[in-house]
This record gives C-alpha cells, structure tokens and sequence, in this order.
C-alpha cells in the first residue's frame, strides 16, 4: 500500500465549495448562522494550518518540553472551552470540572501510549493525536454533561424546592440528575461505537489506511481508542458531576446558586438564614 495521494493547494481550495451548499440549505431554512458558519471555517482552517506547522516542527526536533508543552496546551483549551460555556457556575464546580478533565485525560493517555501502544510518553507520534483525540471528546462529554445537569435541574426547580421542604436530602435529590447527565453525555460515543465498521469507518481508521497502514493494524488501533474515548468521557463526566454537585448545597442543607438555577444562599454563607431548604 502506497501513501496518501498529496492534495494541491488548488485542489484542496475546492472543498469549500461544499459550504456553499450548506449556505443554501441554511438561507432555504432560515437559519440564521452563516455569521457562525464562515467564522467557524476560517478558525478551524487557520487553526489547523498553525497546528500542522507546530507539529511539523515538533516532529522534526522531537523534545519532551515540546510534547508536554503541546499537551498541556491542549488540556488548559479543552478546560477553557467547557468552562467559557458556564462562567456562572461557582468556583468549586469549576475546580471540579478542570480537575476531572485533566485527570481522567491524562490517566487514559498514559495507560494508552505506556501499556497499548508501549511507546515512550513524551512520543510526539503517539502522545499528541491520541491526546487530541482523548481530551477533545472528554471537552464534549463533560460540555454535554454539565448542559444536561443545568437544564435539568433548571425545569425541575419548583420540585426541588418541594423535597427539601419535605425533608429530602440535597444530595438524594441532586444526585438522580447527576446520573441522568452522566447517560446523556456517554450515550452519543455508545451509539458511535455501536455502528461504527458498519455505518462508518471512523476517522482515525481512515487516516491510517490513507497513511498506507494495514487495515487489520488500523482496526486495532481504532478498537483501542474508542475504548479510551468510552473510558475518559465517564470518567471526566462522573468526576465534573459527582463533585460539582456536592458544592451545590451547604451544611445547613441549603442549595446554594447555581448560575440562576437553584436559587439560595452562597455555600460560604453559613451565617445567613435566607437560603433555600431546611435548617438543621
């Protein structure tokens, strides 16, 4: 098997005609995002080029200090773009959130490039995709996850408030949402791997068959990955969850404020009778 066949400069403008396409169907709909849309196109190109030329030159003087650098990068872009999203959830959620990203991410990658791939950790090859692959699907896990857990517990407010005057713990009633967010965010990469070989030839396999790789050492790849990817995803997701949510009520058995949606004293607030819940 030969290489990727190499794409010109002039051939690869072409694609972007496709987004013409969608321009068409978005103006039919009336979907007002063609803003969203060009700019999205244009940050993910010059993203991408600025990547492939870092890379380049990583690859080319292989160092650990470039590697970890690149990954940390990376790691501190995935926390960043999930926590952009909630600016208004209090500091300990997320603290909850950065940690649990950064470790369940790092766990997986060490484990994936030490005990499957047994390459060197500071590998620019092996660390670098795998780790893109690994952080951004847990940044899209736990984005969905935490979104769930909100509009969740946004819509269930009024009932919330009822249990707690009823007597019902903070934790017994936050934690059936905690679970529910946890279903929604790893039921997408379920379902992927579920069709996945039948419906789709996922990325990763695509690429390293373009790259000239056999196909049985690509479906070993692509089998350990998503496992990797299943694995990272519940364990950012559950970590961001299962201890955001404790900071959500204090000792008193008041719900603290969580950007609007449960409304009560803060979780330092101690002193202050005005909250929602119960006193012990």
């Amino acid at each position: 098997m030969t290489g990727a066949a190499a794409i010109g400069i002039q051939r690869f403008l072409v694609i972007y005609l496709l987004l013409l396409v969608v321009l068409a169907l978005m103006k039919r709909s009336k979907i007002s995002q063609t803003k969203l849309l060009l700019t999205a196109s244009l940050r993910m190109t010059v993203q991408l080029v600025i990547a492939g030329f870092l890379l380049t030159y990583i690859f080319e003087n292989p160092h650990p200090l470039f590697t970890a650098g690149y990954l940390f990068a990376m790691m501190g872009f995935a926390i960043h773009r999930v926590l952009s999203k909630n600016r208004d959830l209090n500091t300990g959620f997320k603290i909850s959130i950065g940690l649990s990203l950064s470790f369940s991410g790092l766990a997986v990658l060490v484990y994936f490039v030490a005990a499957v791939v047994n390459q060197s950790l500071f590998n620019p090859q092996y660390v670098i995709p795998l780790s893109g692959m690994i952080f951004g699907n847990a940044m899209t896990g736990v984005s969905l996850g935490v979104k769930s857990f909100r509009e969740n517990t946004a819509s269930a407010k009024e009932r919330m408030e009822a249990l707690l005057n009823f007597g019902v713990s903070p934790k017994n009633i936050l934690l059936p949402f905690v679970n529910q967010a946890l279903e929604t965010a790893i039921l997408p990469t379920l379902n992927s791997m579920v069709g996945m070989g039948i419906v789709s030839l996922p990325g990763m396999m695509t690429g390293q068959i373009l790259s000239g790789t056999l196909p049985t050492t690509a479906i070993l790849y692509q089998i350990s990955i998503m496992v990797a990817i299943c694995t990272v995803v519940c364990l950012s997701v559950f970590g961001s969850l299962h201890f955001g949510y404790h900071t959500l009520y204090n000792k008193r058995s008041q719900f603290c404020r969580l950007g609007g949606l449960l409304t009560g004293t803060g979780c330092g607030d101690e002193k202050s009778g005005s909250g929602t819940g119960r006193e012990k």
